[in-house]
C-alpha cells in the first residue's frame, strides 16, 4: 500500500509492480502529481547538496535518472543537457569559482566556462556582465506530470491500484503493525504502508504515533504561455539578479514551449502568487532572453513542498510501527529513481540499504 502519487511514490509504484510477488495499491488524496511535485521547479541534480555524503546521494540518483528512462521505454518528460549559470557580482563570482572548484573534487561533472561558451550553448541569451559562469553537464530538468504517468501507467500494467481522490483518515494497527489503512468511505488489509505523501507525511505519520517533523516550506514557480524555443542545449539556466533588491532566477522549458520560472534558491520561502509577482518575474527573464518577448505569464498556486525538519530526506522503517515505511524528502525530483529502486529493495526483501543509514525516521525519536 502506497499512500501518495507524485515522483517518490509513484517510483515506488513503477518498481514494487515490477516483483511477481508483490500486489501494489496506491492512494493518492487528489489526482497523481497534484501535491508538491506538479510544483515543483523539478532541477534534478548534486550541485549545492552537502554535505559530501548527502551529495553523493543525489549524485547517484541523478545517474540513475537515464537507466530508468531506459526501463520505462517511453518519455518520461526528461530534459538533458546540463546547468548553466553565472554571476555578474564579482564577490558572487568568486563563491560560484569555489563552489565548482569543491564540487569537481567530489567528481561531480562541472566545470567554470567562458561567455563565449555561454553563448556558443545558448545563443538566444543577453547574459550582461559576466563575472564568472559555470556548466554542470549532468544536470537534467524532469516534466513530473509526464514521468509520474508513465510510472503509474506500467505499475497498472503489472496489475497495480491507483485510487485517485481517496482520502486516507487513519490506520488500523494490530500487534505493532498496521492491518488495514483507513480511508473516508473504506478500509484497505495490506502487508505493509508507504507514506510518500509530501507535506501530509507529519499527520499521518502520527496517527500511527510516528514523529516527523517537518518545516513550513512555501514556493512559488510560475509558468508562462508557449512561445519560441530559447532553450536549444541547456536543461536549466540560473542567471544572476540585476540588482540587489532581487534574487537570482531560475528557468527551464518545456516540451509544448511554456517557460518554468522561479527565484532564489530552492529552498526559498516566497508566498506571492500574484499577476504582478508572476509578470514582475517573467519580466526579468526576458530581459536575459528577449527572444521569448510573446510569452505572457501564468501564476501559479503556491505550493507547499516537504522540508524534513533537518533539511534531509526521512527513509526506512519506523520504529513505533514495524511496516510503516517513511519516504519524505525535498530533493524528491532528484532522487526519485534512487529511491524508488532501493525501497523497493527495502520493503519486498527486507534489506538494509547501507545509503539509507544516515536518513532513518528514528533520528527524530522524541522522549514524550
Amino acid at each position: 500500500m502506497i499512500v501518495g502519487a507524485g515522483v517518490i511514490g509513484a517510483a515506488i509504484a513503477y518498481h514494487l509492480s515490477q516483483r511477481d510477488d508483490v500486489a501494489v495499491t496506491l492512494l493518492e488524496r487528489d489526482i497523481p502529481g497534484a501535491g508538491a511535485s506538479g510544483h515543483s521547479f523539478a532541477w534534478a541534480n548534486a550541485f549545492g547538496k552537502e554535505p559530501r555524503d548527502y551529495h553523493t546521494l543525489n549524485r547517484r540518483a541523478l545517474d540513475m535518472w537515464y537507466r530508468l528512462a531506459h526501463q520505462l521505454d517511453a518519455d518520461i518528460g526528461v530534459h538533458y543537457g546540463g546547468e548553466m549559470r553565472w554571476e555578474s557580482n564579482p564577490q558572487r563570482a568568486m563563491q560560484l569559482r569555489q563552489r565548482i572548484q569543491q564540487i569537481q573534487t567530489w567528481g561531480y561533472p562541472c566545470r567554470l566556462i567562458t561567455r563565449a561558451e555561454m553563448l556558443t550553448l545558448e545563443p538566444h541569451l543577453h547574459p550582461g556582465t559576466v563575472a564568472a559562469a559555470s556548466f554542470s553537464e549532468a544536470d537534467i530538468h524532469v516534466e513530473t506530470d509526464r514521468f509520474i504517468n508513465v510510472c503509474l501507467q506500467r505499475a497498472c500494467e503489472r496489475g497495480a491500484v491507483v485510487h485517485s481522490q481517496t482520502y486516507v483518515t487513519g490506520f488500523v494497527i494490530r500487534n505493532g503493525s498496521v492491518a488495514a489503512v483507513k480511508t473516508s468511505d473504506s478500509e484497505f488489509s495490506c502487508d505493509a504502508v508507504v507514506l510518500a505523501s509530501g507535506v501530509q507525511t507529519t499527520e499521518l505519520a502520527s496517527l500511527a504515533k510516528t514523529h516527523i517533523p517537518q518545516q513550513r516550506s512555501p514556493g512559488i514557480v510560475i509558468k508562462t504561455t508557449p512561445c519560441a524555443k530559447v532553450l536549444h542545449n541547456v536543461a536549466v539556466i540560473h542567471a544572476p539578479p540585476k540588482d540587489g533588491n532581487h534574487q537570482h532566477l531560475h528557468l527551464r522549458q518545456l516540451s509544448d514551449g511554456s517557460l518554468r520560472i522561479g527565484q532564489g534558491t530552492q529552498e526559498g520561502i516566497n508566498r506571492d502568487n500574484s499577476q504582478q509577482h508572476a509578470d514582475a518575474l517573467l519580466a526579468r527573464a526576458k530581459a536575459y532572453l528577449p527572444a521569448i518577448a510573446d510569452a505572457e505569464a501564468i501564476p501559479m498556486p503556491v505550493g507547499y513542498r516537504p522540508m524534513p525538519l533537518d533539511g534531509f530526506p526521512v527513509l526506512g522503517f519506523t520504529e513505533a510501527v514495524q511496516n510503516l515505511y517513511i519516504t519524505l524528502m525535498h530533493s524528491g525530483v532528484t532522487l526519485a529513481p534512487l529511491v524508488g529502486e532501493m525501497a523497493t529493495l527495502e520493503i519486498a526483501d527486507g534489506a538494509r540499504v547501507d545509503w539509507f543509514v544516515p536518513y532513518r525516521p528514528e533520528r527524530f525519536r522524541t522522549n514524550h
